[in-house]
Parts: structure tokens; C-alpha cells; sequence
């Protein structure tokens, strides 16, 4: 009976391992706490309920928030480029649906997927937070 437990402890130990995702150089944003409350009827938001916009909210996060909406979602990523040391220049931009980097590399993501875009192959996705819709407002956190 014990070479039984034996193999089941092998097997539990094993299947035990790093996470893949992990990346080392995604180290450079801070797992800040997040916990916004936007009014969508307040003018600095007025176009966030349409498709293909997007908002910059400073104060929050590691270098502000970026809300974008598709018109069924609405995305909130922190604003600092994940593939830089946070610097004046690794603040993010949000043009629409997508958002560029102001270093002179230019990094650009989509603010649907966090993914970069072009030929770059970065390591980091940008990072994400929830977002619940309550009547006309978004609650933004981690």
C-alpha cells in the first residue's frame, strides 16, 4: 500500500512547477490597488459609452488608467508601458482602440487585447483590470 502513496506524492510533487507565464522582464509595473469609480454622464467620459474610444484616468495605478470601449466592453489597462522601467516617456498615449508608448521605440498595444501590435514581439502584454458596468457607472479594480 505505500509504494501506492508513494507514486500519488510523485505525481502531486511533479505536476508542480513554475508558472510559464512568468516572464522576468515583466517585472517592472507595481500590483498597485486599484478602485475607481467612473460617472459616465460626467463630460470627461461622454464618449466612452461609444465604440472605438478610449479615456486616460490619471492618479491610478502605476502610470494612470486607460478605459477603452468596443460598445459591448469596456477595458481598463494601466498606462504604463509594461516593457519599460516607468519613466516620463513610458506613459501611454490612447488613440481609440489602441494605445503607443511615447519612447522612442513607440511600442503600440491594443487597448481590446493588451497584446503589442506591428513586428515588435514583446515579452509583456499590458497589464489589466476588472471592470463591472452599474447603471452609468464603471467601477474599475483589482
Amino acid at each position: 500500500m505505500k509504494p501506492v502513496y508513494y507514486l500519488i506524492f510523485l505525481v502531486i510533487l511533479s505536476s508542480c512547477s513554475k508558472n510559464s507565464v512568468d516572464n522576468e522582464n515583466c517585472k517592472f509595473l507595481l500590483d498597485l490597488g486599484v478602485n475607481v469609480n467612473i460617472n459616465l454622464s460626467l463630460p470627461q467620459y461622454s464618449q466612452l459609452p461609444f465604440a472605438g474610444n478610449s479615456v486616460y484616468i490619471e492618479n491610478a495605478g502605476n502610470g494612470g488608467i486607460i478605459v477603452a470601449s468596443t460598445g459591448a466592453d469596456f477595458f481598463a489597462w494601466d498606462a504604463s508601458d509594461p516593457n519599460h522601467v516607468p519613466s516620463a516617456c513610458s506613459s501611454l498615449v490612447p488613440s481609440g482602440l489602441n494605445a503607443t508608448c511615447g519612447c522612442d521605440d513607440k511600442n503600440e498595444y491594443s487597448l481590446v487585447t493588451g497584446q503589442s501590435l506591428g513586428n515588435k514581439n514583446l515579452p509583456c502584454s499590458l497589464k489589466n483590470y476588472r471592470v463591472e458596468k452599474n447603471g452609468n457607472n464603471l467601477l474599475i479594480f483589482n
